[in-house]
């Protein structure tokens, strides 16, 4: 079994007990049907789904969308699970350990986003010559355990012949939202942070990208939509409108400048510097870390699995038609 934080489970067996299985908020709102969507963070990561919703293309499909922030896994699947969200934007992951344990009302993803890591790992050091090997001996203020992206860097370092937690001493036992704090205050030779925290720290010339995780870690549904099986046997047509307006969105952006990206979605980041939005996007958008569509391809679930393996963190065999529900992608994006 894998070692997953009791609180966890605790919560997600609670919120399959008492979790209502009625279809998404009926109501409209400007003669548009309302979905309600939590979100496991409010990240630039997730720029095309704030084009999305900037460009209009949610009210094309008729759809009104109510964006909430969900402040991490537990209690993002906490909000779907109860019935306070008709969809989850979150890691894939979370789908396979519930799934694992046989939820009456099992949850499936309907639609990927991003479809690779969109961490980095910041230097105290300037470094054009950085290679993965110099983890070793060092000390990397990492993220926490059970989560995708230690386990993609756990993956990495393997890929490059380190032994995590031997070779390279991890540090998880700080809360995320103190990662960039603890970095700045002399935490660690090296640390793996998302952005836009990472350019903020290179703004001050405190800190250097000298590494993605996306980029050597390769392809899984990092970030995908997830929904109760229920809500998609109740709504499948409003569901595939969704997809729709997201595939426009993604469509949007992969024939678009990080510049107009940065137009579209800075209205949602208001407390963030322009420059540091186009830069961030700029990286993102350099490394395909959006899918360019919403179909999570079987070959990337795999992925997933084997890097969740590879941490000790898969729960059994989990198969791909069991998490994963392409029907309303695949007619989503089919020409009219």
């Amino acid at each position: 079994m894998i070692r997953y934080r009791i609180s966890f489970l605790l919560v997600i067996i609670a919120c399959l007990a008492v979790a209502a299985c009625g279809s998404p908020d009926s109501g409209k709102k400007d003669g548009l049907e309302t979905l309600t969507v939590v979100e496991v963070t409010h990240s630039l990561f997730y720029a095309p789904q704030y084009v999305a919703i900037n460009k209009g293309f949610f009210k094309e499909e008729g759809i009104d969308v109510q964006l909430i922030e969900g402040f991490g896994g537990d209690k993002t699947m906490t909000t779907l699970l109860s019935g306070d969200a008709d969809i989850a934007l979150v890691g894939a992951e979370t789908a396979v350990y519930v799934t694992a344990r046989g939820a009456q009302n099992p949850v499936v993803g309907i639609a990927q986003l991003t479809q690779t890591d969109g961490s980095f790992l910041v230097s105290r050091k300037p470094d054009d010559d950085f290679e993965w090997k110099d983890l070793k001996g060092k000390t990397l203020l990492g993220q926490r355990k059970g989560g995708m992206p230690e386990m993609v860097s756990e993956y990495v370092q393997r890929k490059h012949g380190l032994s995590p937690h031997q070779d390279v001493t991890i540090i998880q036992n700080v809360d995320f939202k103190n990662l960039g704090s603890a970095y700045l205050s002399g935490t660690g030779d090296y640390a793996q942070l998302f952005e836009p925290l990472a350019s903020k720290i290179e703004q001050q010339g405190k800190g250097y990208v000298v590494a993605s995780f996306g980029k050597d870690s390769g392809k899984l549904p990092y970030t995908v939509y997830l929904t109760k099986a229920s809500t998609i046997q109740e709504n499948p047509e409003l569901l595939t409108r969704y997809i729709r307006a997201i595939y426009k969105a993604q469509q949007w952006v992969d024939t678009h400048s990080p510049e107009e990206i940065a137009e579209a979605v800075a209205p949602y980041f208001q407390d963030t510097d322009k420059e540091i939005i186009v830069n961030v996007l700029d990286r993102y958008k350099s490394q395909d870390s959006w899918a360019n569509n919403p179909i999570i391809d079987r070959q990337e679930y795999d992925h997933l699995l084997e890097v969740m393996d590879q941490a000790g963190e898969l729960p059994g065999d989990v198969s791909y038609n069991e998490v994963i529900h392409m029907e309303l992608a695949k007619k989503a994006i089919k020409k009219p």
